[in-house]
């Protein structure tokens, strides 16, 4: 029997382990996965220590960055996007991490492809916002991150205008602002010029539909929440874990 958890903090919310404990129970699999909701990350190693026949963990909100100064290796691609979701353990407990955000996020956006122009807004600068950016790259995107700080490709909200909301036609939240139980916050981005040639993608699954894409929708655009990506970065995670 294998151990396979999810570190994060407030996360009895979360995806991976309805997602992990029904598979296994699908797959008659005599294995069992927790969420280590911990306060600060300085309590990770602990968890590695106490934890007998731990083979793998997800990351979340909001150690997906932090986690990597715990990590003996990372591979290539966590090592460029700056942020692990994924993390391998082996026999003799050394962690590996991986990011399986990317994958699963260029996955779900490619059945929306192509829109009329490769120009895209970030919401957010967190770890997610990341891996984000680095699926964009892959896809030929031109991005910008929007965040309450500007900086060297990173726009301030209160930036926002018509012109740059019509000229980039992929906005990405990647913030917590419309996660259950506080339904009604959505990013301060001007919705009233969105149109039809847009997709709104919410890296956030719960509700089905956030205020995010509500408003999105009723502008015409097209909208996705996180659900698909969350499936796919899972299942990218089982076969690291397993490979």
């Amino acid at each position: 029997m294998a151990k396979f958890g999810l570190i994060g903090k407030n996360i009895d919310y979360s995806f991976s382990r309805k997602h992990f404990s029904e598979k296994f129970e699908k797959e008659k699999l005599p294995h069992t996965y927790e969420n280590f909701d911990i306060e600060t990350i300085e309590f990770f190693p602990k968890i590695i220590a106490e934890t007998e026949a731990l083979k793998g963990l997800n990351v979340t909100i909001p150690y997906k960055q932090e986690i990597i100064r715990f990590l003996d290796n990372l591979n290539e691609e966590a090592e460029k996007i700056g942020a692990v979701n994924t993390i391998k353990i082996s026999e003799d407990k050394k962690l590996t991490g991986y990011n399986t955000d990317h994958f699963g996020f260029q996955k779900a956006l490619e059945v929306f492809l192509p829109l009329q122009q490769k120009t895209a807004l970030i919401l957010g600068t967190g770890g997610a916002s990341k891996a984000i950016a680095y699926a964009l790259g892959n896809l030929g995107f031109h991005y910008k991150f929007v965040s309450r700080k500007s900086g060297s490709n990173t726009l301030k909200y209160s930036e926002l205008n018509e012109t740059i909301i019509e000229n980039h036609l992929l906005i990405v939240n990647c913030t917590p602002l419309g996660t259950f139980p506080n339904r009604a916050e959505c990013p301060g981005i001007p919705y009233q010029f969105l149109t039809k040639n847009h997709l709104l993608f919410d890296l956030i699954y719960n509700p089905t539909e956030t205020e995010f894409l509500k408003r999105g929708r009723l502008q015409g655009a097209q909208t996705s929440n996180g659900l698909k990506m969350l499936v796919l970065q899972a299942e990218k995670a089982w076969e690291i874990w397993n490979s």
